[in-house]
C-alpha cells in the first residue's frame, strides 16, 4: 500500500466513526428518553432486563451507551446491581446488530436483489433522503433527526466501503498478512482487539473495521477469532471510565460488565483451543467473511449470556468483593433521591436527562409549596418547630435549585429535541419562580414570629380577611403546581384572574387597615407586620402568575408572555374576564 492508500483507509475510518456517532447520537434522540424509561420501570425481571438491555442496544447501536447508562442509573440509585446484570448480558448482545448490517457490504452476485442489498446501492438513495430531511426540517424536530439518522448511516457505509477498497491490495503484500499471522496466536489477537477496542471506545466500530480487512480476503478466522474475544473485553474500560468518581454500587456495576467479558471469553478461549488441539478445526485456516464475523460475535455473546445468567448473582457478589464497603459518617444528610438522580451521565441521553430534571423541580415545587403552606400555619398557631421546619424547607428548596439550575445549563449546550428544548425552558424559567415563593414563606414566618415575640395580635377582623387571603393564595399555588406537573394548558389559564383578584383583595385589606388605623384599632408595629405579610402574598401570586405565563407559552409559541398578561390584565380576553368575575363573588372579604 502506498501513501496515497493508507491516507485513504484514515479517512475511511474516520468517516466510519463519524457517521457511527451520528447515527447513534440521532437515534438516541430519537427515542426522546423512551428506552431509558423502559429500562427503569420494566428491569425487575431479570430475563425481561435481559431482553430490554439487547432491545435498546440494538435501537441505540452502543453496548457502551448502554453500560453507562446502567453505570448511572445504578449510581443514583434507580436502579439496583441485581437489576443491572441482566441489561449489561443483554447489551452485550444487542451490540451484535451492528456486525450483521455492516456485514451487507460483503454481499457479492449479479442478481437485482443481491445489489439492492449492498450498501453501495440504497446507502446514496439514504443519503439524499437524509440531506433533504436535514435541509428542510426545524431545528430539533423530528424531520432533522431521523435526517442525521440516514446521513450518518450512510456516512457510515460509505467509510465501511473506503476502508475495505483500500485495503484490497494488502492481500498479496507479506508484511501484512504476517502482522496478521502473528495475531492468531490468541493472547496476542485478543491485546490486540482489547486495545483497539478500549481506544476507539466501541466494540461495534472495532467488529466494523474487522469486518473491513475480512474483505480484503487476508483475514483467516484463526486470526480473527482471538481479536472478537479481545474486543468484548476492550468495551468494558468506556464502563470502568465512567464509574470513576461514582458510588460503590456504580463501580460495581462497571466490574460486572468486566468481569461478564472476562470471564465468557476465558471460558470460551481454554474450551475452545482445547478441543482444537485434539479435533483441529479446519475453518480456522479459511479467510473470514463480514457474515462470519458476526456469526462469530453473535454466537460468542449469546453464549456467554446463556452460560452466566444462571451465576449471575455470583457476578455481583465478585463485583461486591472487588469494591468493598466503608463505613460511611452517619453525620452528612441523605440527598433528596430526586437530585441524586441528576447523574452527569445521563447527560448523554438529553431527553431522559431533562425528565430527571423535571421530577426534581416538580418535588421542588411540593416543598415550596409546603413551606408556605406551613408559614400560613404560623400565624393561626405559632410554634418554633413550625418556624424551623419552614427554614428547613426553604434551604432545601435553595439546594434544588442550584443543583437543578446547574444541571440544566449542562443540558442546555447539548442537541435537544425541540420538545425537549421547550420542556428546558419552561424549567430554567420556574425553579426561580418556586424558589422565591419558599424565601417568602421564610419572611411570612419570621413576621409572625415576631408578633409572637411582641406580643402584636391582629384585630378579629384583620385575622378573619388574612385567612380568606391565605385560602386564595392556598389555591393560586394548587392550580399552578397542577398545571405545571401535568403540564395542563386549560389548568394553567386558571391562574391569571385568581393572581388579579388577589391583587383585588390586597388592595382592599391594605384600605381596611388604614381605615382600623385610623380608628384605633390595631397599632402601628402589628400594621407594619401586617403590610409584610400582604406584600409576601402578593409576591406568591406573582409567582404563581409567572409561572403559568411561560407554560402557557410553550404551547403558544406565537404568543409572547407579556402579550399574553398584557390582554389578559386589560380584561380583553372573554375567558379571563368571566374566569375573574366568577372568582370575586367566591373570594369575597368579611
Amino acid at each position: 500500500m502506498d501513501i496515497f492508500g493508507f491516507l485513504t483507509m484514515i479517512g475511511g475510518l474516520a468517516l466510519f466513526l463519524y457517521g457511527m456517532s451520528v447515527m447513534g447520537d440521532g437515534l438516541v434522540m430519537l427515542s426522546g428518553g423512551k428506552l431509558e424509561r423502559i429500562l427503569e420501570k420494566l428491569t425487575r425481571n431479570r430475563i425481561m432486563a435481559l431482553l430490554l438491555g439487547a432491545m435498546v442496544t440494538a435501537v441505540i447501536q452502543s453496548s457502551s451507551a448502554t453500560t453507562v447508562m446502567v453505570v448511572g442509573f445504578v449510581n443514583s440509585g434507580i436502579m439496583n446491581l441485581k437489576q443491572a446484570v441482566g441489561i449489561i448480558m443483554g447489551a452485550n448482545i444487542g451490540t451484535t446488530i451492528t456486525s450483521w448490517i455492516l456485514s451487507l457490504t460483503g454481499i457479492s452476485g449479479d442478481n437485482v436483489f443481491l445489489r439492492l442489498l449492498k450498501p453501495s446501492t440504497f446507502s446514496p438513495v439514504l443519503a439524499g433522503i437524509g440531506i433533504v430531511c436535514l435541509m428542510t426540517g426545524k431545528e430539533g424536530s423530528k424531520k432533522r433527526i431521523i435526517g442525521s439518522i440516514l446521513l450518518g448511516f450512510a456516512i457510515l457505509m460509505f467509510g465501511m466501503e473506503t476502508m475495505s477498497d483500500s485495503v484490497a491490495p494488502l492481500k498479496d503484500n507479506p508484511t501484512f498478512t504476517g502482522m496478521l499471522t502473528a495475531f492468531s496466536n490468541p493472547i496476542l489477537g485478543m491485546a490486540a482487539g482489547a486495545i483497539l477496542t478500549a481506544v476507539i471506545q466501541s466494540s461495534s466500530a472495532s467488529v466494523g473495521i474487522l469486518q473491513a480487512l475480512c474483505i480484503s480476503g487476508a483475514v483467516t478466522y484463526g486470526t480473527a477469532l482471538p481479536i472478537i474475544m479481545g474486543q468484548n473485553i476492550g468495551t468494558c474500560v468506556t464502563a470502568l471510565l465512567s464509574s470513576v468518581g461514582a458510588s460503590k454500587n456504580a463501580k460495581r456495576a462497571a466490574f460486572i460488565h468486566l468481569y461478564f467479558n472476562m470471564i465468557g471469553t476465558v471460558i470460551f478461549m481454554i474450551g475452545f483451543y482445547t478441543i482444537n488441539q485434539f479435533v483441529s478445526f479446519p475453518f480456522l485456516s479459511e479467510t473470514a467473511g463480514a457474515a462470519g464475523i458476526a456469526v462469530i460475535h453473535s454466537c460468542f455473546n449469546i453464549g456467554c449470556a446463556v452460560i452466566l445468567f444462571p451465576v449471575s448473582n455470583q457476578l455481583v457478589a465478585l463485583a461486591s468483593l472487588t469494591v468493598k464497603d466503608e463505613e460511611e459518617s452517619e453525620e452528612t444528610p441523605a440527598r433528596p433521591a430526586e437530585l441524586v438522580a441528576l447523574d452527569e451521565r445521563f447527560l448523554e441521553n438529553p431527553s431522559y436527562a431533562i425528565r430527571l430534571c423535571r421530577k426534581a423541580v416538580i418535588k421542588m415545587a411540593e416543598h415550596s409549596r409546603e413551606s408556605m403552606l406551613l408559614a400560613m400555619e404560623v400565624q393561626s398557631s405559632y410554634s418554633d418547630e413550625k418556624v424551623e421546619e419552614v427554614i428547613r424547607l426553604e434551604q432545601l428548596v435553595d439546594d434544588f435549585e442550584d443543583t437543578v439550575g446547574t444541571y440544566l445549563v449542562k443540558l442546555g449546550i447539548r442537541d435537544l429535541s425541540t420538545e425537549d428544548g421547550h420542556t428546558l425552558s419552561l424549567l430554567l424559567h420556574s425553579i426561580s419562580d418556586f424558589e422565591r415563593i419558599s424565601d417568602h414563606a421564610i419572611n411570612i414566618a419570621e413576621a409572625a414570629q415576631k408578633m409572637h415575640e411582641q406580643g402584636l395580635p391582629f384585630s378579629g377582623q384583620g385575622k378573619k380577611e388574612l385567612e380568606l387571603l391565605g385560602s386564595a393564595v392556598e389555591d393560586i399555588m394548587n392550580i399552578t403546581l397542577e398545571a405545571f406537573s401535568k403540564d395542563d394548558r386549560d389548568t394553567a389559564v386558571k391562574v391569571e384572574p385568581l393572581e388579579e383578584v388577589i391583587d383585588d383583595l390586597v388592595k382592599e385589606m391594605k384600605k381596611r387597615h388604614i381605615d382600623r388605623l385610623r380608628q384605633g384599632n390595631c397599632s402601628m408595629e402589628a400594621g407594619l407586620l401586617l403590610e409584610d405579610i400582604l406584600t409576601n402574598y402578593e409576591r406568591v401570586s406573582d409567582h404563581c402568575s409567572n409561572i403559568a405565563i411561560v407554560l402557557l407559552e410553550i404551547h403558544e409559541d406565537e404568543m409572547e408572555i407579556h402579550q399574553y398578561a398584557g390582554l389578559t390584565i386589560k380584561g380583553s380576553d372573554p375567558y379571563f374576564q368571566e374566569e375573574y368575575l366568577r372568582l370575586k363573588h367566591i373570594y369575597i372579604l368579611p
